[in-house]
């Protein structure tokens, strides 16, 4: 039996190693030390091109692993030996075959101890790498207000919101009654859909969702760390999977007050086109294509690969089983005020904000939603996705949206959650 595929992603959070064949591999699996690396006998498996690949797919700066190495061990036992940068936790499962994937044995190598989101945050801002911030000072738990384009000069009372066209910043609201020095600092989750051993979407010319979004990502989080008081957090950044529930803890151990999940929309018919926005639903779908959608965007989870058996690693908390609907009201703003900005750049697919049980929206207390930027499966939109100058507006389009809701629905104080004190 032969090892069709190997493959290697790795991850600040961890890096995963996919050995894909036709029929289940059968295996041993031990971690040794002094030196620390990871061994792995396949049983009744050759030794071919893609095994033998498998070491030059191991970048030079994999956070975990050094090298590897493959050869035979005994008579009918290939042995893949990894050694390791430091000491790791790793995770060993197998994946029946879904979709285009056949059977999978995974390996997943976490760092032994798992990273601080906030000291991450924390140490990218001494890199410089995250936008100066106003002194703030201890506040209290109450409803603040914020300036959002620029201070207010001279003003006691918050002019009133006006929308204003994709480009234009909104208009600033008022600062804390009675503390005009405090900043409140704005995070925003910005989650690019699907990547790693989950392609996404795949557009006609060959292009992957996974990389669309990553992209759009990136340029929306460049933007919004470019305004003054927010500063935007990638929950992927870079080409690996995560598991729904996992991106929704990612986004709660930052304290994000605002998740927005990207993703670029895919139909059987090429000329279905227009960008969505979608919320969370408590009762169901508004409509069967939301419903489809929901369902198609919640099969992640079975494409990419999630080790069913370890859920802690994700999990450091309890999901709150909560009424959300005060939280899903908030995203329908949102949603709203995102939606009027985008059909400044792009046809809507849909004129309203549609709801369904995407698992990626569930955080009880984040208002959440999910942008489907455009259909590309359409050639049209999947040529205007890949390009760069679209790129930068369709993230300019987001964050006006977002700027926007937050001068009507300031963000309430939360010190230990989203301000940093200097």
């Amino acid at each position: 039996m032969s090892i069709t595929s190997a493959r290697v992603w790795p991850a600040t959070d961890y890096t995963r190693l996919t050995l894909e064949s036709a029929k289940p591999v059968k295996y041993q699996f031990l971690a040794v030390k002094n030196p620390d690396r990871l061994v792995i006998d396949l049983e009744g498996v050759d030794v071919n091109a893609a095994l033998e690949g498998l070491a030059a797919k191991v970048a030079a700066n994999d956070p975990y692993i050094k090298l590897v190495r493959v050869g035979r061990n005994k008579p009918g036992v290939v042995r893949v030996v990894l050694d390791l940068k430091a000491e790791v936790k790793p995770q060993l499962f197998t994946l029946p075959p879904y979709g285009e994937y056949g059977h999978r044995l995974v390996l997943d190598i976490y760092p032994l101890q798992p990273i601080d989101p906030m000291m991450a945050l924390l140490d990218k801002r001494e890199a410089g790498s995250l936008p100066e911030v106003a002194k703030t000072e201890k506040i209290d738990e109450k409803p603040l207000g914020l300036t959002i384009a620029k201070s207010m000069e001279n003003t006691d009372k918050a002019k009133p919101v006006e929308e204003k066209s994709v480009g234009e910043k909104p208009v600033e609201v008022a600062k804390a009654v009675g503390k005009p020095d405090v900043i409140r600092l704005i995070t925003i989750a910005i989650d690019a859909g699907h990547g790693g051993e989950d392609p996404g979407a795949r557009g006609k010319n060959g292009s992957n969702e996974k990389d669309v979004t990553l992209a759009i990502a990136r340029r929306l989080k460049a933007q919004v760390d470019a305004e003054p008081n927010m500063r935007g957090v990638l929950i992927r950044d870079g080409d690996f999977f995560i598991p729904l529930q996992g991106r929704v803890v990612k986004a709660r151990n930052v304290k994000a007050d605002l998740f927005v999940s990207i993703h670029a929309d895919a139909f059987v018919k090429p000329d279905a086109r227009g960008s969505s926005v979608f919320a969370l639903s408590e009762r169901g779908a508004t409509s069967a294509a939301a419903r489809w959608l929901a369902k198609k965007e919640n099969d992640a989870d079975l494409i990419g690969g999630v080790n069913i058996d370890v859920k802690d690693v994700y999990l450091k908390q309890t999901l709150l089983d909560l009424s959300q609907t005060a939280t899903i009201n908030d995203s329908l703003k949102l949603g709203k005020a995102v939606l009027g900005q985008l059909g400044g750049i792009n046809h809507l697919h849909k004129g309203s904000v549609e709801q369904a049980g995407f698992a990626v929206l569930k955080s009880p207390d984040i208002p959440s939603i999910l942008v489907e930027t455009a259909f590309i499966s359409n050639p049209e939109e999947e040529r205007r996705l890949k390009d760069e100058d679209y790129q930068d507006r369709m993230a300019t389009a987001i964050l006006g949206g977002v700027k926007l809701y937050f001068a009507k629905n300031p963000p309430l104080a939360r010190s230990k959650m989203a301000s940093i004190e200097q």
